[in-house]
């Protein structure tokens, strides 16, 4: 059973260190930062969005259970005043070592009805192109592809 449950200041901590990094990670394998100015500017994202970490207005940290076992975690964010039926996952993220056992299809369901419960009807998120895996998930829950952007280095 997959259970998520707001994100408690000491697993805010876990993540926000494991996320600069991925981020940074992703964004340096999407040719849109160098290596040098990758975690500066992860951080400094971070930053903007979470003033307040795991606290901030209209932003919502679950860590995803199983079994009482911390398999993942979710970020959604309530959108602005004017939009605020409309919900954006900034980040979802299954433990490599839980991946594959469907642990991350139950948590996008679960997020679905927290999300609706705190009135969003729509669900919105960016995925790096190069992360397959992650767009397959998605296909499969139904999400559809509303914007592309491409890029060559030439």
């Amino acid at each position: 059973m997959i259970t998520l449950q707001p994100m408690n200041q000491e697993e805010f901590k876990q993540y926000i260190s494991y996320a600069i990094k991925d981020y940074a990670k992703d964004k340096i394998a999407s040719g849109n930062w160098s290596e040098n100015e990758a975690i500066d500017l992860s951080k400094k994202a971070f930053e903007r969005l979470l003033p307040k970490d795991e606290k901030t207005e209209n932003n919502h940290l679950f860590s995803i259970f199983h079994n009482n076992i911390l398999v993942g975690m979710i970020w959604i964010s309530q959108k602005e005043p004017t939009n605020s039926n409309e919900g954006f996952i900034y980040d979802f993220v299954i433990f490599e070592q839980y991946q594959g056992l469907g642990y991350g299809k139950k948590a996008m369901k679960e997020v679905e009805i927290i999300a609706k419960q705190l009135g969003m009807n729509k669900m919105v998120l960016h995925v790096f192109g190069h992360n397959k895996i992650a767009r397959g998930l998605y296909e499969k829950m139904g999400y559809e592809i509303t914007n592309i952007t491409m890029a060559k280095t030439i």
